[in-house]
């Protein structure tokens, strides 16, 4: 099985760098995280990278959506997907190879923002625990988003409705421990736990609590097996 399905992701991570997709989106992210990293660097004078960790979970928020958007709902509309369950392949095939190629997307994304971390290292101290946490954190929470969006883009066949569906369910998951001021305690406890947000931020302190991974982990399994229904529902 594992065959097949790394066969399904190195097919999609090629067509990542065959089309604009992942240039696009690689350079802007570097942009906008560069923006955040450098702005309290040279404001402040301060050796830190609380601004990056701080609004990259946003950004993902954005930029995720829009790389999950086409990865069913263009195989829905040109028919391929008919075409590769012909082939021996399972749906949790196609829907794991197509979720480990948009995380390996991210990955490079984040490959590229490790001369933040050295820099600050060379002109500063720095604490590599929060630092190295963080990145953990931001994979987590990258694969977290990732099986949303492929989840949106499983329930329709256009894709800026795939887009709009899946920036709606990142965006909830990221905003729900913001809103536990105006509630109960018991029914605030509950939206934080289901912040995506909320466990990076654990996460990005340095200490890798098991709990916060196995969210993430918990959040991915469901994703994809929601993704997996959806797909089998169109076969029939």
């Amino acid at each position: 099985m594992m065959g097949r399905t790394l066969s399904v992701a190195k097919r999609e991570f090629r067509s990542y760098f065959n089309s604009p997709i992942a240039y696009i989106v690689i350079s802007t992210f570097l942009l906008l995280s560069g923006w955040f990293f450098f702005t309290p660097l040279f404001l402040v004078g301060r050796s830190s990278l609380r601004g990056f960790f701080s609004f990259t979970p946003l950004l993902f928020v954005m930029f995720i959506p829009a790389i999950t958007m086409r990865l069913i709902a263009e195989e829905v509309k040109t028919g391929t997907l008919e075409w590769l369950s012909s082939l021996p392949l399972r749906d949790l095939d196609v829907v794991l190879g197509k979720f480990l190629a948009a995380l390996g997307l991210i990955v490079v994304a984040l490959a590229f923002t490790l001369p933040y971390p050295i820099s600050v290292a060379m002109i500063g101290s720095l604490d590599w625990g929060p630092v190295i946490g963080g990145y953990v954190g931001l994979i987590l929470l990258a694969g977290a988003l990732l099986a949303l969006g492929l989840f949106a883009s499983s329930l329709t066949e256009n894709q800026i409705i795939a887009f709009i569906i899946g920036l709606a369910l990142c965006f909830a998951f990221y905003i729900l421990d913001k809103v536990t001021f105006f509630l109960p305690e018991q029914l605030g406890a509950i939206l934080q736990y289901l912040s995506v947000d909320y466990h990076f931020r654990n996460i990005a302190r340095g200490v890798i609590d098991t709990r916060d991974v196995l969210f993430y982990v918990g959040m991915i399994v469901i994703g994809l097996f929601l993704t997996m229904e959806s797909v089998k529902r169109r076969h029939a």
